[in-house]
């Protein structure tokens, strides 16, 4: 009896402790201050942190997936591979803790992101080759422009260069899905055609190669699919390779004209002359303050 007693009061302890660390909001503040703001520094120290794993984490995958490093460090590649897994697993599950709206944060875009990047080396014991999907991780890379924001641009005084400078963020966000999505494309076509004998497919470096010729529509012929399946995402590739060609001529060109309005309608209401930067906020012929509205 004295033995259930105490085993029963040893049970109770362990409840009552796990159910103060459920209910710890003091610990859930500081956590979401740390994983979901970047505006402090121990937030910003946790992205780059974070930003290093992922990009590390996806240079492990690619790495394993050539021959030649495979061979000579397959126990090391695979020993960082389940380590980084485990981090990812384990910051998915402490971002659920201490979000507020926990659903919200699962069936989320980067809540349903943050779980794909934990599932494919799980599903790897199950399904062959399901772990390369752990390219998906680069997505969690767009979190990365919660750090970009911090950086100031610097003003210009051509309408060229501010054009530019305005559409830089656009055109670095469509470059980097871009390159996402020839990553992932090329990983895709390993997954196609690398089980074919003498392909070319042979890792996913040469198939991220073939994305990009094929994406830019250059196509030098010197890799090509061979299975119906990879025909057909070759084809879907060239598609989408000519809608994406001129976005970033329309994002600057459309910049330009947007900033060429402003700079004709922005006159100041004392010397009423025009052509002051989109920014300014005193005129620069007179040194008057400018009507913004």
């Amino acid at each position: 009896m004295e033995q259930e007693g105490t085993k029963s009061g040893f049970l109770g302890r362990i409840r009552n402790r796990i159910n103060a660390f459920l209910h710890n909001k003091e610990l859930k503040e500081k956590l979401y201050i740390i994983i979901f703001e970047s505006d402090t520094p121990k937030g910003k120290l946790f992205d780059v942190f974070l930003i290093g794993f992922i990009i590390a984490s996806v240079l492990v995958v690619i790495m394993e997936s050539v021959v030649t490093f495979s061979d000579h460090f397959r126990l090391a590649l695979q020993i960082l591979e389940y380590v980084f897994t485990a981090f990812f697993t384990f910051e998915y599950l402490v971002r659920i803790y201490c979000s507020p709206e926990p659903k919200k944060y699962i069936f989320s875009f980067f809540g349903i992101v943050d779980l794909l990047a934990t599932l494919p080396l799980y599903l790897g014991f199950f399904f062959t080759g399901a772990r390369y999907l752990l390219i998906i991780r680069t997505f969690r890379l767009v979190r990365v422009f919660r750090v970009f924001k911090l950086f100031n641009f610097l003003e210009e005084g051509n309408l060229l260069l501010v054009s530019l400078r305005l559409s830089s963020r656009k055109i670095f966000v469509f470059f980097f899905f871009v390159l996402i999505l020839v990553t992932s494309i090329g990983t895709i076509m390993f997954m196609v055609e690398g089980t074919q004998p003498n392909t070319q497919f042979n890792n996913i470096p040469n198939c991220i190669y073939w994305a990009i010729v094929t994406m830019t529509t250059v196509g030098y012929g010197d890799i090509t699919p061979v299975t119906p399946v990879g025909r057909f995402i070759s084809a879907c590739v060239m598609l989408i390779g000519y809608t994406i060609i001129a976005v970033p001529t329309g994002i600057v060109s459309a910049t330009m004209m947007k900033e060429h309005r402003k700079r004709s309608l922005l006159r100041c209401p004392h010397c009423l002359r025009t052509g002051h930067e989109e920014e300014a906020k005193f005129c620069k012929y007179c040194g008057g303050k400018l009507d913004i509205s």
